[in-house]
């Protein structure tokens, strides 16, 4: 069959990175991304480049388009230009291993086949190098009609798309909080709430001072939303396991100090004036709350003045109670 011009596909693929550059969304729900890979096959082994942009469609799943050039190590194979849609599974912005499987197609020139058409199943992991820019490795099985070709696909990718880690500044003398030796503290002095939510608020409690954890939930490790799921299920009460999905329980609380109860489930944004979920504490009374943050598992003040607190209160996205009060 006739071969396509190499400068039509030159173009169709600089058109192909461009939209997705032009792609809305929020950006800390996508993130466009650059890859270079080796596929060996048989009979042909190419040199692939790509441009991509990767969206979460929920805690554990996400999307991934991209455009593709494959150069043939064979000076004797033909390039092939394309696009591909890949699912990923537990790919959602932080560090960690996941699974990814993609279709994608194109077209060729110089010899090889005008269409040709790609499987693909595998797994990969994403480094965090920068606040939101990641670096993915990735090894998969591909299918390749151009040849009938079927090999590996290794490869790397760096973009953005990755989770801000849930930050803190600097906490002045005059608000911090030490927490006593043993690693248990008192409820604030004069609050009261049902047994049940007290009995959540002494679980988060005794493990005051325990480290910070990326995935982490249990007593040798929190990140925020293991040491909100850990409070709960002590006492039979199930929780989703990321911060986006716990933002959703229960019934929504109007975002003002004298409207919370002990237990309550309190959401913060990676930013002043945020509405995205990044990051959630567990309110204990008189504007106190309990959360594992980058100095662990420690208790915070959410106040509209107060030096620290003032902190946390512009980022104070709202609450939600999971328990009858």
């Amino acid at each position: 069959m006739t071969a396509i011009p190499r400068d039509v596909f030159r173009g169709t693929l600089g058109l192909f990175a461009a939209a997705m550059l032009l792609t809305p969304g929020r950006a800390d729900a996508q993130g466009l991304g650059v890859g270079a890979s080796w596929y060996s096959g048989s009979p042909e082994t190419y040199w692939i480049v790509s441009v991509g942009m990767s969206r979460r469609l929920s805690s554990a799943l996400s999307t991934t388009i991209s455009g593709s050039w494959w150069s043939p190590e064979n000076s004797g194979g033909g390039d092939l230009v394309g696009a591909g849609l890949d699912l990923n599974l537990w790919r959602g912005g932080n560090p960690g291993a996941y699974l990814v499987g993609g279709v994608g197609g194109g077209l060729g020139f110089s010899g090889a086949d005008v269409l040709y058409g790609t499987y693909s199943i595998g797994l990969g992991y994403d480094f965090r190098i920068f606040k939101a820019v990641g670096l993915g490795a990735e090894a998969r099985w591909v299918g390749l009609t151009q040849g009938g070709n079927e090999g590996v696909q290794v490869g790397i990718r760096l973009g953005g798309g990755m989770r801000r880690k849930a930050a803190q500044p600097a906490t002045p003398a005059a608000a911090a909080t030490t927490p006593p030796s043993s690693g248990t503290s008192a409820v604030p002095a004069g609050v009261s709430g049902t047994a049940l939510s007290m009995s959540v608020v002494e679980t988060a409690l005794g493990v005051m001072g325990t480290p910070y954890t990326w995935g982490g939930s249990s007593a040798n490790g929190f990140d925020c939303s293991g040491l909100i799921q850990y409070s709960f299920s002590a006492h039979g009460v199930q929780l989703p396991r990321t911060s986006a999905d716990q933002a959703t329980q229960g019934v929504a609380v109007e975002r003002n100090l004298a409207a919370l109860a002990p237990g309550d489930i309190l959401t913060f944004s990676s930013g002043a004036g945020g509405t995205q979920v990044s990051h959630v504490g567990l309110y204990l009374g008189g504007g106190e709350f309990i959360h594992s943050a980058t100095n662990g598992v420690q208790k915070s003040v959410l106040s509209a003045t107060d030096p620290y607190g003032k902190w946390w209160w512009a980022r104070w996205v709202g609450a939600r109670r999971v328990l009858p009060t």
